[in-house]
């Protein structure tokens, strides 16, 4: 069972959940549509903590109050550093993870400078759907961790073409390709546990190589 924390900042407080233990923390950052209850939440954080690390998810402050619309972006990035200065001083290492807005937010975060140790994005929003002109590309010129994306080739959020070009390019990225996949992570055949369990085995592959200094990238 997850530990029921509260998170607090000058100007707000929300809710977060703590399970695993381990030395590398993930922070695990919920999308635009759901909440850190989400059933797909739950899921991940709970097999990222089976497999061997302290995970922590949270409500944005619009998710906690019951709204549907999402906060300004500096409301969320608050938020999300709030949660972040939380898990990092209880783990040795520390990445930030994050569905679809989650994942965004993580980026705007070490952009700004904040420390952390990497970046996985479940299903990042390249763009709006049917917006491919509103690239959200500008930041990454800022982001100098290591970053971890898996996309699925059919994200309507994602025109693969658009993220070949634009993400795939990035030296400090790796991706993970998951074919037939849309946003939700449904489709091509994917079932469930097979999903879950490429994103787990995936991610905790990719933060073993951070931690150890064989992949690209190095905590600032």
């Amino acid at each position: 069972m997850p530990t029921s924390t509260t998170i607090t900042w000058p100007d707000g407080k929300v809710s977060g959940r703590l399970a695993g233990s381990g030395s590398t923390g993930v922070l695990l950052a919920h999308g635009a549509g759901t909440n850190q209850d989400h059933p797909f939440m739950i899921s991940l954080r709970d097999g990222l903590a089976l497999a061997g690390h302290t995970v922590m998810t949270f409500n944005y402050p619009y998710t906690e109050r019951g709204a549907k619309t999402p906060d300004r972006p500096e409301r969320l990035v608050d938020a999300h550093r709030a949660a972040a200065e939380y898990l990092d001083a209880r783990v040795d290492r520390l990445f930030l993870a994050g569905r679809s807005m989650g994942g965004r937010m993580s980026t705007y975060l070490v952009a700004e400078g904040y420390p952390a140790d990497g970046v996985i994005l479940y299903a990042y929003p390249l763009h709006p759907a049917g917006r491919e002109d509103r690239l959200r590309v500008a930041h990454f010129q800022d982001v100098h961790v290591p970053l971890l994306f898996f996309q699925g080739t059919r994200d309507a959020l994602s025109r693969m073409e658009l993220f070949e070009r634009h993400i795939q390019t990035l030296p400090n990225a790796s991706v993970e390709l998951l074919e037939g996949a849309s946003h939700s992570f449904r489709g091509g055949g994917w079932t469930q546990e097979a999903m879950l369990d490429r994103l787990v085995t995936g991610s905790t592959g990719w933060m073993d190589a951070v931690s150890s200094g064989t992949s690209h990238g190095t905590r600032p």
